[in-house]
């Protein structure tokens, strides 16, 4: 699947995910936290979509959106059956990126995050991979030496970023970027003090490792 411009030159804004009835519509997945502003009648997406789709290097003229249970779904010109929606399942929609009109306060793209230093208690955790969105919230991917760890992006917990500096200041809760200390080492209880396992038997310290 081919984005349609390099990464800075367009803002992805939303995807599509499966048909909605059958006249046409589809239901949406949305990346921005201002759909009034970016989802009105006559906004016109780029499509990013696999090379061998017949949407392949066209773009899509929003007519009109709605909600359905708390969803979005969209009806767009030229898309006027089911059949014609689910060619354009998974599609990714992208927008002209505008820097001055797209200024928004604690608001951020996925480009811009990706590669951010994370810092915790003034010291490097991380750095992050991407940003994955979900109905609920988004999640930042931050690669770890010792792996990649999900930190929901909320104030709460990603109190803070500085696009100019790379950083993301994050204040997880225990164990997030840590394994939690085994039960008898946190009463203070020294792991020599456990009675040792029968033979044949796995003691839970074995069992965890």
């Amino acid at each position: 699947m081919s984005a349609p411009n390099p990464p800075g030159a367009q803002l992805r804004v939303g995807r599509l995910t499966k048909a909605h009835g059958l006249k046409g519509a589809i239901k949406l997945e949305l990346f921005t936290d201002d759909p009034a502003r970016r989802f009105v009648p006559g906004a016109t997406f780029s499509l990013q979509v696999p090379d061998e789709s017949p949407w392949f290097g066209k773009t899509l003229e929003l007519r009109e959106l709605k909600w359905y249970n708390q969803h979005p779904v969209g009806f767009f010109v030229g898309v006027d059956d089911r059949s014609e929606a689910e060619a354009l399942a998974k599609a990714i929609l992208w927008v002209e990126h505008d820097a001055e009109a797209d200024a928004e306060d604690d608001a951020w793209y996925d480009h811009q995050l990706v590669g951010l230093d994370v810092i915790r208690d003034g010291q490097k955790v991380g750095t992050v991979a991407r940003l994955e969105h979900f109905p609920a919230q988004d999640l930042l991917i931050v690669t770890t030496p010792s792996g990649d760890v999900m930190v929901p992006f909320v104030k709460a917990i990603v109190p803070g970023v500085d696009i100019e500096a790379r950083t993301v200041t994050v204040t997880p809760p225990t164990g997030l970027f840590e394994e939690l200390p085994a039960e008898d080492e946190a009463d203070g209880a020294p792991a020599s003090d456990a009675a040792p396992a029968e033979a044949g038997t796995t003691s839970e310290s074995d069992s965890d490792a």
